[in-house]
């Protein structure tokens, strides 16, 4: 049974605790009746590896921290919106799903929104695996371009999320610059190729097959699951994957490499 279905039966024993299952529950109980779903009780009846536990986790720190974000240099535009209502479309939730992630949005853009606690649990549910936080992350850089321009205090949001994370600064300054590189053209360019990879055009043919062999790793929809992604999100990962392959294929092709 997936995380949410267990949610929407009743079952939630099992679920977070702490500030974090707080607003799902809030977010929960804002949109459905009580009698759809048990709201009572956030207790850790489940040892904490649990992957439904950790695909909950991921749910609600993702959309409220987006939240946050879109709301950090002071107001909310309107293709911030549409940049979250696009995550969801790619993610292909369910009404029910949309509700709850649209709440847990709102409760981001707050005042009293505890970034750091939020952050905190995140980072102990996900076990520091850093596909996942990777993947959180990517996710919050989409969010925070989503305007077209990445702001000094968008900037500085990002660098403070990766560091609460234990997310190297130097990978989310790369993960940035593959954002910013690729995010305004429809076509792939070389330069982009490059960008979207993370290298340098001085890498040799072989330094470049472990790189993207790495990448490819990092993305994979099966073993982003595996490690408590929601399974939502399979599809965003499955794009990436694409990118990633598309990147490499040009280089290939532009290098004359087999």
């Amino acid at each position: 049974m997936s995380w949410w279905k267990t949610v929407l039966g009743g079952a939630f024993g099992f679920m977070l605790g702490g500030p974090l299952g707080a607003m799902l529950g809030l977010a929960l109980a804002s949109n459905f009746s009580k009698g759809k779903s048990n709201f009572g009780g956030f207790a850790k009846d489940y040892h904490l590896g649990d992957q439904q536990r950790v695909q909950a986790a991921f749910f609600s720190s993702l959309f409220s921290v987006m939240g946050y974000i879109a709301k950090v240099d002071g107001k909310v535009s309107k293709s911030e919106i549409l940049l979250v209502q696009q995550v969801m479309h790619n993610m292909q939730l369910a009404e029910d799903m949309q509700k709850v992630a649209k709440a847990l949005f709102n409760q981001g853009k707050q005042q009293d929104f505890n970034l750091d606690e939020v952050l905190e649990q995140f980072r102990i549910e996900s076990h520091g695996r850093t596909h996942l936080v990777r993947m959180f992350l990517e996710i919050q850089i989409q969010a925070a371009y989503a305007d077209g321009i990445l702001d000094d205090k968008e900037h500085q949001a990002l660098k403070y999320i990766a560091q609460k994370l234990h997310f190297s600064l130097h990978e989310l300054e790369a993960l940035i610059r593959q954002f910013s590189t690729t995010s305004n053209t429809n076509k792939l360019t070389i330069d982009d190729a490059y960008a979207m990879l993370g290298v340098d055009k001085s890498l040799t043919d072989k330094e470049l097959k472990r790189t993207y062999r790495r990448l490819l790793s990092q993305h994979h929809p099966d073993k982003l699951v595996a490690k408590g992604l929601p399974e939502e999100m399979m599809k965003i990962a499955e794009e990436k994957t694409k990118e990633i392959i598309s990147a490499y294929e040009l280089i290939k092709k532009q290098r004359g490499m087999r």
